[in-house]
């Protein structure tokens, strides 16, 4: 019954180079399933040009033209294949009696742990070969010692779920020697203990750092610890209409807004996590740095969006998202200079993808080291965040005390996660 496993998605590459992929996905419908698909096609480092998304709550049709973004050296294509194949859900008869499949146990976490001579640039060097073998960092702990050693915590997680053969940990160790050469010290692989709770959340933030990172409305007052950027103030036009009149069943929302790499993604993501469904959907080619996105959706009991204030509710955390989808600052601590990035959590409780290897390459492309890196899990507002924290090396070509320096890396930070 339905489609063979391997046709359910199919990928046809762009005959030209420039020209993009186009990902088709044909399978049984579940819901989020759509959020899911962009958010591994956001790891795998590929923009979404363009998309169509239909089901009828059965069944499910999407396309998404896709190219690789300048920051992604490599893609992947057998293996992005099989990360959204392992998504589909089954064709069988048993998804039709119960579509609430069983939730699959959580991958084992392992911890990578290396002592190493320091260098610019060799915190990106080995996340992006993290990256690379698809294997996903759930938390870091990088900390520099005085003699310029550094020594580096990472807990992972293999979406391959292949770690724990031998050829896997050998080829992982293999890439990792080519990155680091001589100057390795020493380089383990192990299954995590009771240490990856103790590195789960992260040390308390002052007040007025926790207020910028999680405010719901971006505020334009002079006291915030960075100016906005033309760029963001951009961003601050997105507009959202409701429209009752074109369906008999469903809601039409009309999205206008700034592109950025992972709007479908931020979009998807927030209407997965309202439990709203989307019976069609169609996302524009970006047009002079904006996008048209026009979708049908229903309430999770199957009805329009009637009720005025639901309405309000809906386009205000749509905007938030869209406007607001990062938060990027530098504040001190202490003596020290910090770099602070946080993003929503899924409902579910995965993480945005890539966080790390974006802000990494741009303080590798400025020529900023990391005196030490953190990333960990802060709730406010009954909203999970995840938080990156990066103390910078005042050794660089930045007067880090300068407000102008301050907010030129800010500036490079947030273009590189949002694909500027």
């Amino acid at each position: 019954m339905g489609v063979p496993s391997d046709d359910a998605v199919l990928i046809q590459k762009g005959n030209k180079q420039g020209e993009p992929h186009v990902i088709t996905v044909n399978c049984p419908d579940k819901h989020g399933l759509g959020c899911d698909i962009c958010h591994i096609i956001l790891d795998f480092g590929l923009y979404i040009t363009k998309g169509d998304v239909s089901t009828d709550g059965i069944w499910c049709y999407m396309v998404f033209w896709v190219v690789p973004h300048s920051s992604s050296p490599v893609v992947r294509w057998p293996s992005l294949k099989n990360r959204l194949q392992s998504l589909c859900p089954s064709c069988s008869v048993t998804f039709y009696l119960n579509d609430q499949p069983s939730n699959s146990p959580a991958s084992p976490v392992y911890l990578l742990k290396f002592f190493c001579l320091d260098r610019k640039g060799l915190l990106h060097d080995v996340t992006q070969v993290l990256c690379e073998l698809e294997l996903t960092i759930q938390k870091v702990k990088v900390t520099t010692t005085p003699d310029g050693r550094v020594l580096d915590l990472f807990f992972i997680t293999d979406n391959m779920e292949l770690l724990h053969t031998e050829e896997r940990q050998h080829h992982l160790c293999k890439q990792l020697d080519a990155v680091l050469g001589d100057s390795c010290i020493s380089c383990k692989l192990r299954l995590a203990g009771p240490e990856y709770d103790c590195h789960h959340g992260i040390s308390s933030l002052s007040p007025a750092v926790a207020e910028e990172l999680f405010c719901f409305v971006l505020s334009d007052k002079e006291t915030r610890l960075q100016a906005l950027s033309s760029d963001m103030t951009k961003l601050k036009k997105a507009n959202v209409v409701v429209d009752n009149s074109l369906s008999p069943a469903h809601t039409l929302l009309q999205i206008h807004c700034v592109d950025h790499k992972s709007l479908f993604y931020d979009i998807l993501r927030t209407l997965k996590d309202c439990n709203i469904k989307i019976a069609f959907g169609r996302f524009s080619p970006n047009s002079k740095g904006c996008r048209d996105l026009d979708l049908f959706i229903q309430q999770k009991d199957g009805k329009k969006f009637v009720d005025p204030e639901k309405q309000n509710g809906l386009c205000s955390r749509l905007k938030v998202e869209m406007l607001h989808p990062l938060r990027v600052i530098i504040a001190n601590r202490g003596p020290d200079t910090e770099l602070l990035v946080a993003n929503p959590v899924e409902l579910s409780g995965k993480g945005r993808p890539r966080v790390f290897y974006d802000v990494t390459l741009a303080l590798k492309a400025l020529g900023i080291c990391i005196f030490s890196a953190e990333i960990g899990r802060y709730s406010s507002s009954d909203r999970e965040w995840e938080v990156y924290r990066f103390l910078l090396d005042e050794n660089c070509g930045f007067q880090l005390s300068s407000t102008l320096a301050r907010n030129q890396i800010v500036d490079r930070v947030r273009r590189m996660l949002m694909g500027w």
